[in-house]
């Protein structure tokens, strides 16, 4: 379920409840987008395995299929009919075993919705909670294509009724015995590599290397690399890097910035050091990978 967890960093502050405002946002930008897993898949498995981070909320509805996820340093196994929920700038990724199916669903960053602040997992057993999920989602899908000049409002109020049904369901889970294939344990192990991925997502940018980020948490480079490998499934240097390359990945397909500029902007030395490394983890040179080798 979701436990309270040991972070370096400011935490948001919760907003009040969704039914004490009078009206939903009337968000300019379309307050949901949609893709399917595997979709994203398709795109190359970087774009799912590597470690990365969105910059607003996102719900992940495992329909079929099973793999491995990682979120905020915590490894688990997932399956069909697995809810995730990451808040905005959650660093996770997940591995694909075989075909799977389901949907991502990127939601607007906006404290009107009351979106949870920790990471979620549920293994939803109810046939009629797997029902109500998949048919909110169905049923913004089908607003999103109609695009009429209601359509971003009509998504606001599909949001707002998915922050409520998701939080009565976190309710309702709770009260339960442990039934989630990813319940956060809330042992020094957990907290520790926790903290480490929170403060990875911050400083990723900036050239230094675990030796930074063991000092900040109090703890030496060798112990918190154990301790990634035992919770994560790989040790404190691979997330790190896993995090840089996935933004030098990102920034080569998606933008027109000059390879030097990423380099810098990806926590990388230099330009040299930085074609060394890319090269090394993907096979091909930055060049060579921005135009689609």
């Amino acid at each position: 379920m979701s436990l309270p967890r040991l972070t370096v960093l400011p935490q948001p502050v919760r907003a009040e409840p969704l039914a004490s405002r009078i009206s939903m946002p009337q968000p300019v930008v379309a307050p949901v987008e949609i893709s399917s897993v595997a979709r994203m898949v398709q795109g190359g498995r970087w774009r799912t395995e590597a470690m990365r981070s969105y910059d607003r909320p996102v719900l992940i509805w495992f329909t079929r299929g099973q793999g491995r996820l990682t979120v905020a340093g915590r490894s688990s196994g997932y399956g069909p009919h697995n809810l995730v929920f990451l808040p905005k700038q959650t660093m996770h990724g997940f591995t694909t075993m075989g075909p799977v199916l389901g949907s991502v669903v990127f939601l607007q960053d906006d404290p009107n919705y009351d979106w949870p602040v920790e990471p979620i997992h549920h293994r939803i057993h109810e046939s009629q909670q797997q029902r109500e999920l998949t048919g909110m989602i169905e049923a913004m899908q089908r607003e999103m294509a109609t695009g009429d000049e209601n359509t971003n409002r009509a998504l606001a109020y599909h949001a707002g009724l998915l922050s409520v049904w998701l939080a009565r369901t976190t309710e309702a889970y709770a009260r339960l015995p442990n039934q989630s294939p990813a319940t956060r344990l809330d042992t020094a192990a957990h907290r520790l590599a926790e903290a480490f991925t929170a403060l990875v997502e911050r400083d990723f940018r900036n050239p230094a290397g675990v030796q930074h980020y063991a000092s900040l948490l109090g703890v030496t480079p060798t112990h918190l690399s154990r301790v990634c490998r035992k919770v994560a499934g790989r040790p404190a240097l691979d997330i790190l890097t896993d995090r840089r390359h996935f933004e030098a990945r990102r920034l080569l397909r998606d933008t027109n910035i000059q390879i030097a500029e990423i380099s810098r902007q990806c926590g990388y030395a230099s330009a040299a050091y930085f074609t060394r490394a890319f090269r090394s983890r993907s096979g091909q040179s930055p060049s060579e990978f921005r135009n689609g080798g």
